[in-house]
């Protein structure tokens, strides 16, 4: 499997269930993106059972996203046909309901051939990717079909991806936004540890 951090995110144009239900053929990434943080999300498939916890997840926190000027994609081998089909089901009926953020058609699974995340040439792996504002993939987790992502955690990876590009400072472990930083030198480190080491 790639890495694609410190990379930048491989574009594509493919069709997509917008967040107002609309249809689109032509959805690009970067021209949604355009110079904002942005979460790329990968999974499996439509009508499944791990999937729809992580998307309505991900949909329960958009307005978090939002307020940290990050967009959210979602990707699947689904068409758009039937990520409409899902966004229109009720959830308790197994749905997603409506959603706020596009849905992209690989139908071809180009594009998770691109992100090196699909599994045994069929569906996405549960791939998570965090994009800086030029695009450069900065973070990128990858989870088995079993296993559901945490979306605090991508939350969390934008607050220290901004605290970084804010305040030029470095994120120790379990860094939460409002917490200390690390200067990259010795001494801001010694300073760090000397208050923090018995509580990492």
């Amino acid at each position: 499997m790639s890495v694609l951090v410190a990379r930048r995110a491989p574009d594509f144009t493919a069709a997509a269930v917008m967040g107002d239900d609309s249809l689109v053929a032509d959805f690009n990434l970067y021209r949604y993106i355009a110079g904002r943080h942005a979460i790329v999300f990968f999974y499996p498939m439509d009508f499944t059972f791990v999937c729809p916890t992580e998307i309505i997840a991900f949909n329960h926190r958009l307005q978090a996203f939002r307020a940290r000027h990050t967009l959210v994609v979602s990707v699947s081998g689904d068409s758009e046909y039937t990520h409409l089909a899902w966004r229109k089901t009720p959830v308790a009926q197994g749905g997603v309901g409506p959603l706020g953020f596009p849905m992209v058609a690989d139908t071809t699974r180009a594009i998770s051939r691109a992100y090196d995340v699909l599994l045994d040439d069929a569906v996405a792996l549960r791939a998570t990717f965090l994009l800086d504002r030029q695009a450069i993939v900065r973070h990128q987790l990858v989870n088995d079909l079993p296993l559901g992502r945490n979306v605090d955690e991508a939350l969390r990876m934008v607050d220290a991806l901004q605290f970084h590009e804010e305040h030029g400072e470095v994120c120790p472990a379990g860094w939460q936004k409002g917490e200390t930083g690390i200067q990259a030198n010795a001494q801001s480190l010694s300073e760090y540890l000397a208050q923090h080491s018995q509580s990492l």
